[in-house]
């Protein structure tokens, strides 16, 4: 039997539903995600909530930043039946249904303390992961010694073993464009996993799943989870 590659969804199932959004969350679990991957942002008062852009303009036709928002304010930013959730509620949602987890994307590390106050708050440390470049993740350790970690990485060569030893991330996160047998050989010998994003043709996936890849981000989860079960069969 094959190991385990994980199956993570990004942003939710945005094919099927507005992306962070609770019903592209859902979607992703009821489609077989291991991970379903947010991104998280601040408002004004300082609440983390779902949102990948600095503005709401592209998802939410608003031009205003979250950062001069307030979550009172945010409530009336909305379409039918959608609206921006908190990281809490997501977090709820997540850990009603079944073992998945929240993979928490933070681009900066600004909101990496409310993040975590609002996941030990709710006692889900053991449901979430962290990816997120470099500043991000180490604001993450130093708060989580024991947080899973998936360093976002956009060059060929890994890591400076000093950063490894402060971080300590089990997976490395490149863009699926840099990976080749020679990366994921390098990744695994230094003791992490190869993760990767954003595969959405089967075509890649497969070739990716054949180079020994530990887990996958996708916009297509159900045909991500689909792929990686045949491969594994």
């Amino acid at each position: 039997m094959k190991s385990r590659v994980r199956a993570v969804a990004h942003r939710g199932d945005p094919y099927l539903h507005r992306e962070n959004t609770l019903p592209a969350v859902s979607a992703a679990l009821t489609a077989g995600a291991d991970d379903v991957e947010v991104d998280v942002r601040l408002t004004r008062d300082r609440v983390p909530v779902l949102l990948h852009d600095q503005t709401l303009e592209r998802l939410w036709n608003d031009p205003r930043r979250i950062d001069r928002v307030t979550l009172e304010e945010l409530e009336e930013v909305a379409a039918p039946g959608l609206r921006i959730p908190t990281l809490d509620e997501a977090l709820r949602a997540v850990a009603a249904a079944g073992g998945a987890r929240l993979m928490i994307d933070l681009d900066e590390d600004g909101p990496a303390a409310a993040t975590w106050r609002t996941v030990s708050e709710l006692g889900l440390q053991d449901r979430v992961a962290f990816c997120g470049p470099v500043a991000a993740m180490l604001a993450v350790r130093e708060l989580a010694p024991e947080a899973e970690i998936s360093l976002t990485w956009n060059r060929l060569q890994l890591p400076k073993q000093r950063l490894l030893a402060e971080l300590r991330p089990s997976f490395l996160n490149p863009p699926f464009g840099l990976v080749d047998e020679r990366l994921v050989a390098s990744v695994h010998d230094a003791g992490m996993g190869l993760a990767t994003w954003t595969v959405d043709l089967r075509r890649t996936m497969r070739r990716l799943l054949a180079l020994g890849v530990d887990s996958l981000t996708s916009n297509r989860i159900a045909l991500l989870r689909r792929t990686i079960d045949q491969y594994r069969a």
